[in-house]
């Protein structure tokens, strides 16, 4: 099979397309017939080695340290399930399913990948092309995760910061759902889709800072990791800033199961900026590099 492969860090075209072996399920596992996976910022983070200082350590023994571990990057994907092992109850050959790989020694940048039957995978939402959900398994559960860790509610004023990106486009979408008031910053490119995902109001970033208008939030999510920290005089007395560069919690199925329910209701959706074939890796990641993607990259698989 066919994956794009990494060796030591480095710019885009440290990335490579090998044919490796296809893996074999285990007892307890899925093997998974890939059809989409995403560039996300933590892939380009990974391949470069472009991490914050107080994360250098925890990223080199995850990573490696003179080389990488975890050669194939993908951190989420989507496809049909081919072969199962013996003992697995949960999932049958052709299901449509999509899953986190962050926790599974990442692997979307491959035509096949194993999973265990309970990792964080579902059935994807039947309302969804295989594009279009593998860009919701670590975007849309991370926007969750932190809205939740905001304790979030209705009538709440929520500000998010970088409302374009993958992070961002989701968190806009949920915190409307959870009923709250929300003000969403990105530039100036990208402020009419922004609005269009529900938010009461969108600030350009080029052109206004937030920070020095009198108004304050409950709470403000960084979905960038780029706001400084005059920020918190934004907040309210007992408002609460987070952001993305300090996520601990771990990942919960619960959640990706709660995204579909959204999806099939019709509440959220994916934003798709390009799409790219495997082969066109290098590409893809050269984008994503330039730091103005808009949602998702999608890569895309193509099988013989």
């Amino acid at each position: 099979m066919k994956a794009a492969v990494y060796t030591k860090y480095g710019p885009p075209q440290v990335l490579q397309i090998k044919e490796i072996v296809k893996p074999t399920p285990k007892n307890h596992e899925i093997l998974i017939k890939v059809h989409a996976t995403t560039v996300t910022a933590g892939d380009v983070r990974m391949r470069s080695f472009n991490v914050p200082h107080w994360q250098w350590l925890f990223a080199r023994i995850y990573l490696g340290f003179r080389k990488p571990k975890r050669q194939i990057l993908g951190m989420e994907l989507a496809g049909e399930v081919v072969s199962i092992g013996k003992d697995v109850t949960l999932f049958q050959e052709g299901d449509q399913i999509f899953a986190s790989t962050f926790s599974a020694d990442l692997g979307g940048y491959a035509q096949y990948k194993c999973l265990a039957e309970e990792g964080m995978l579902s059935l994807k939402p039947h309302n969804m092309s295989f594009e279009e959900a593998s860009a919701v398994p670590v975007g849309g559960t991370t926007a969750l995760r932190f809205l939740r860790k905001g304790k979030i509610k209705k009538g709440q004023k929520v500000l998010i910061y970088g409302a374009s990106g993958s992070v961002g486009s989701f968190a806009v979408q949920l915190a409307k759902y959870f009923k709250a008031e929300v003000t969403a910053v990105c530039s100036t490119s990208n402020l009419e889709w922004v609005n269009e995902l529900g938010a009461d109001k969108v600030i350009d970033y080029t052109r206004e800072d937030f920070t020095q208008s009198s108004k304050t939030y409950d709470l403000i999510f960084d979905a960038v990791g780029h706001i400084p920290s005059k920020t918190k005089k934004a907040l309210t007395k007992d408002g609460l800033f987070l952001s993305i560069l300090k996520l601990s919690d771990k990942e919960r199925i619960e959640d990706l199961i709660f995204l579909k329910e959204l999806i099939e209701a019709g509440n959220i959706k994916s934003v798709i900026d390009r799409t790219y074939l495997l082969d066109e890796i290098v590409k893809a990641h050269q984008y994503v590099d330039k730091g103005h993607k808009k949602g998702n990259v999608i890569i895309k698989m193509k099988h013989d």
